[in-house]
């Protein structure tokens, strides 16, 4: 999971991607996290951030998930239906497939919104990505990502996604504030001209701000990054 990498300097390109929709200021409520425990199961109500940080997350509980949506990627992916929009290509899926195949499909991907199930999992959310936006610009959707999954998978979503928190709860709310203070360009790409490219591969250096709201109880924790 992404946020987790951060605080364990372990900056990825998984990481990277998930910042370079972002230049200079302050994004709050980000990667956006809602958790409701039940006797029999969880539900886990999220931002488009961690979209696929699930769908993997998913990849690991089942050997097949049924999955359905779009696949967002800069080049046709072979055997799937595909339309350019926005110089990406959005293909279509609908079908069951081994999750070890799904897995490195999304991995490979530019990103993916899709809807997966499995023996004890529901995974749903939205099929159009947000724009970034600054702070009050828009309505933040902590809807985004829906998922539901039975107790008994809830050790492995606590270790990737609550890797900081109790591990027994009712209810809990994590948000992040992205302070980004300076866009770092590689020696590399210094004397590039292609602006996309730039865009692409700059680092984010500032700070992040983890908010965690634990049965009513509130702590903040702050990271460094350059990511």
């Amino acid at each position: 999971m992404f946020i987790k990498k951060i605080f364990e300097n372990k900056i990825d390109e998984s990481v990277h991607k998930q910042f370079v929709r972002f230049g200079k200021g302050t994004y709050e409520k980000r990667a956006v996290m809602n958790i409701a425990k039940r006797p029999s199961s969880l539900r886990i109500s999220t931002t488009f951030e961690y979209a696929i940080d699930l769908i993997i997350f998913v990849t690991s509980l089942a050997t097949t998930v049924r999955v359905s949506g779009i696949i967002l990627n800069k080049v046709q992916i072979p055997g799937l239906e595909a339309k350019k929009k926005a110089g990406l290509f959005v293909h279509d899926i609908n079908k069951e497939m081994p999750a070890e195949a799904l897995r490195k499909l999304v991995g490979s991907s530019y990103f993916a919104l899709l809807d997966c199930s499995g023996q004890g999992i529901e995974l749903k959310m939205k099929k159009k990505l947000p724009k970034p936006g600054k702070s009050g610009e828009l309505k933040v959707d902590d809807k985004f990502c829906q998922l539901e999954i039975a107790q008994r998978f809830w050790a492995p979503f606590w270790k990737d996604f609550c890797f900081d928190m109790p591990a027994e709860f009712k209810k809990a709310r994590v948000e992040h504030t992205y302070h980004i203070k300076e866009i770092v360009i590689p020696k590399e790409l210094e004397k590039e001209k292609d602006f996309e490219k730039i865009r692409l591969g700059a680092k984010r250096k500032g700070v992040l701000v983890r908010k965690i709201i634990v049965d009513g109880n509130e702590s903040i924790k702050e990271k460094e990054m350059v990511v």
